[in-house]
């Protein structure tokens, strides 16, 4: 799968994928298109697989670690590097468990979606959107008519970049 078949030169798009493995592949492919400073919040019900499609972009990513969901962590760390091929950080965050955003603000992570050389990646970002960036990529994953189908919506942020810190 390429980016065009993807349809990231669009500014939205859906696209099904009947196994785990179509899943990850479409993360691989969605991870070329991002850049540092990127956010990509994931929404779904419990088990869609936001954590399937979080592994392909991580792998996408070159993340060499095995990535698993930060449930009981809030977040995980990884090295990684883009695709012009420089360093990067991956957040991987996971919002499931978090009950207010001052929790949220406890564990730095508003510093970490304002890194412009990092790739954030937020699990359950629906629990807290008032926290994210307002331009980011947006990726809802919904259960298909098979037991392994999923429908995966997504769009992209209007803009080039897609994160500006505030300034007060």
């Amino acid at each position: 799968m390429t980016d065009e078949q993807a349809g990231f030169g669009a500014a939205a798009g859906e696209l099904c994928t009947a196994s785990a493995e179509e899943t990850k592949r479409f993360g691989s492919v969605l991870a070329a298109a991002l850049r540092p400073g990127d956010l990509v919040a994931l929404n779904g019900e419990l088990g869609a697989g936001k954590t399937c499609l979080v592994q392909g972009i991580a792998d996408g990513l070159g993340v060499n670690d095995v990535v698993n969901s930060p449930t009981f962590m809030l977040l995980n760390i990884f090295a990684g590097r883009h695709a012009a091929g420089g360093e990067l950080n991956v957040y991987h965050f996971d919002l499931y468990r978090l009950a207010s955003c001052d929790e949220l603000e406890d564990i730095g992570a508003v510093e970490f979606f304002h890194d412009p050389q990092g790739v954030c990646l937020v699990e359950w970002a629906e629990r807290m959107p008032e926290m994210l960036p307002p331009a980011r990529w947006e990726v809802q994953l919904e259960y298909g008519a098979g037991a392994a189908d999923r429908t995966i919506r997504w769009r992209r942020p209007a803009t080039g970049k897609t994160h500006r810190r505030k300034t007060e």
